[in-house]
């Protein structure tokens, strides 16, 4: 709650964007200030308090700012509004609307609100008077791009309540009293279709979180075969520059089974972000056949904006994330890159002057990963329904050391592993998951593997963990010939490499570019999988180790263009016959 008499103070430090200020009264952790310059106000948010000075970061360029300059403490921390007109949006860190900003540039120490207070939205009401509701309970709906965007009693209010009035069905402005409601001592609370809430805390408006086990489709055939995320789950992709962290976000954004997506890019360079402003709103949505926009939120903030932003971003975005996900509705957050979110922790701690850690990153870093990691889940509401927000994470390690603090902080905060290889991308081996270093924890969980029997066959697992050991031992016999040569080995190595090469080439490597390859139905991969797999299993005659290359070729091409056909269309059909013809030519 806001304070009636605020806190001021006065500038006695500044140390680029960190500012000291003198108080006069209380100030909390997180909370949020104004610091006057000219006829501009500058946002800011505590971030430390010793004694009578809070330490506060500074979201705009402290350029030409002096000591003495007046401050403001408004009494909240720094929130997010939510309600219906968020979606095709695009935000900074601090939720303002880009879109109504004036000029090329961004003017320092303007705001712009994030909703669309004029327009009218068709209310339905769900709940009814009466009804003894809660925080994150439904009182009505409205349609947001065809997504039913629920309205609910604000996270804020704690304690039970009784509805003494709602509004019938009808059109209304998102601040119109919606409904009025009573708690236990009597006392009224008017509210609207707008709600405010913290984004340092997690929202909590659920009945329970489970483990994750339901398996997330991607349409990305080497996440989705041999480590598959779940709904609520947590990945992240680290990887060199220029092997595809960003394209492969965006293919997993447009596919993957998810009614709303999150785009945070949260320190990006400036020329990769305007990819996602011109790509997203041509993009077309295979779900819906509209644009991919109409359910696409993105929070903006490029690697040249203050490191305050930066950070507040990937909070801002989870927290977007969380009020969808109490509609019941499956959240699919993007974040590229938290490096440079990790990065901006860096620069404050080090101005902060306290004790280092690796790499001079705070000595809290880990944990700090690990609680925001923590947000998403899969949650049953109070209603019964369910929602979730899976968060899929880049990091951008400095020269591709995959031992660096933030990867190895990350690494023990998600549950999915894909890391992205140099050498891969360098062959044009898209997407550049490294097979064998990646990984997914949640194969381990006894519900994630009854569910994959359940829905996708009992043999799945056992096939997948066949295809990993092909990979791996093909990988080795691979090595053993470059260091002997082609002739200096058995022939068997050569039939070993190839068949690894078969799964790279029809299972890993997919075509972003076709309509077909593009995205992979899970009934499509298991049938593909299989098969490659009898191949595996066959035994063939070689009496030459230029045969052995030269006849997995032609298998590979018959599977290749198998992937470029529809799925049992005769054109897929006639690949087939021709694929079981020709393993007739060698078989044993």
């Amino acid at each position: 709650m806001e304070k009636d008499n605020k806190t001021t103070g006065k500038v006695v430090g500044i140390v680029s964007n960190l500012v000291m200020v003198e108080v006069d009264g209380p100030v909390a952790q997180n909370e949020i200030c104004f610091i006057s310059l000219g006829n501009e106000s500058l946002m800011a948010e505590v971030i430390k308090v010793v004694g009578k000075v809070a330490y506060v970061q500074v979201f705009e360029s402290t350029r030409g700012l002096k000591t003495g300059s007046k401050v403001e403490f408004q009494g909240h921390l720094l929130e997010v509004t939510l309600g219906p007109g968020i979606l095709s949006r695009n935000y900074d860190g601090l939720q303002n609307d880009l879109d109504k900003m004036e000029g090329i540039f961004l003017k320092r120490g303007e705001y712009t609100d994030p909703l669309n207070r004029e327009k009218k939205w068709a209310f339905k009401p769900i709940a009814k008077v009466g009804d003894e509701v809660q925080a994150g309970d439904w009182l009505g709906e409205v349609n947001e791009n065809d997504q039913p965007h629920k309205i609910m009693v604000p996270f804020k209010m704690k304690g039970s309540f009784k509805i003494k009035e709602i509004v019938p069905e009808g059109e209304y402005i998102v601040d119109h009293n919606i409904a009025v409601v009573e708690d236990e001592d009597g006392a009224e609370t008017r509210l609207t279709m707008v709600q405010k809430w913290p984004v340092k805390l997690a929202v909590g408006s659920y009945k329970e979180k489970p483990r994750p086990f339901k398996l997330l489709e991607t349409g990305v055939r080497c996440m989705d075969t041999l480590n598959p995320i779940t709904e609520g789950g947590t990945g992240f992709i680290p990887g060199p520059f220029g092997t595809g962290k960003t394209v492969l976000q965006h293919a997993i954004s447009k596919q993957a089974e998810a009614d709303i997506v999150i785009i945070a890019a949260c320190g990006e360079r400036a020329n990769e972000v305007v990819e996602v402003f011109t790509e997203f709103p041509e993009l077309e949505d295979p779900r819906t056949g509209k644009k991919l926009i109409e359910r696409t939120i993105i929070i903006a903030n490029t690697s040249n904006m203050p490191v305050a932003a930066r950070e507040a971003s990937v909070y801002t975005a989870m927290t977007i994330g969380e009020y969808y996900r109490a509609m019941g509705l499956k959240v699919l957050l993007m974040a590229d890159s938290t490096s440079r979110w990790a990065q901006a922790l860096r620069e404050m701690s080090n101005r902060l002057e306290e004790l280092p850690g690796p790499d001079a990153f705070p000595m809290d870093l880990s944990a700090v990963i690990s609680n925001f990691y923590s947000r998403a889940g899969f949650v049953y509401l109070n209603n019964g329904s369910t929602g979730s927000i899976t968060f899929i994470g880049t990091v951008s390690p400095a020269g591709g050391n995959l031992k660096e603090p933030v990867t190895e902080s990350t690494r023990k905060a998600a549950r999915c592993f894909y890391g992205l290889s140099q050498a891969r991308a360098d062959s044009k081996r898209y997407p550049a998951i490294d097979p064998i270093d990646s990984y997914s924890k949640y194969l381990e969980y006894p519900e994630v593997q009854e569910n994959l029997a359940r829905n996708v066959g009992d043999s799945w697992l056992n096939e997948v963990n066949k295809a990993k050991d092909v990979l791996l031992r093909g990988k080795e016999a691979m090595e053993q010939i470059n260091i002997l040569g082609d002739d200096g080995v058995p022939i068997g190595f050569h039939e070993t490499f190839w068949k690894s090469e078969l799964i790279d080439f029809v299972i890993l490597q997919q075509d972003a570019f076709d309509k077909i390859d593009s995205s992979t139905p899970m009934k499509r991969q298991q049938y593909m999988l299989s098969k490659v797999l009898d191949v595996v299993d066959s035994s063939f005659a070689f009496n030459h180790f230029e045969d052995v290359s030269s006849f997995f070729k032609e298998v590979i091409n018959e599977f290749k263009q198998m992937n470029y056909s529809e799925f049992d269309s005769d054109n897929f059909k006639q690949h087939e016959e021709a694929l079981e013809k020709l393993l007739k030519t060698q078989a044993n």
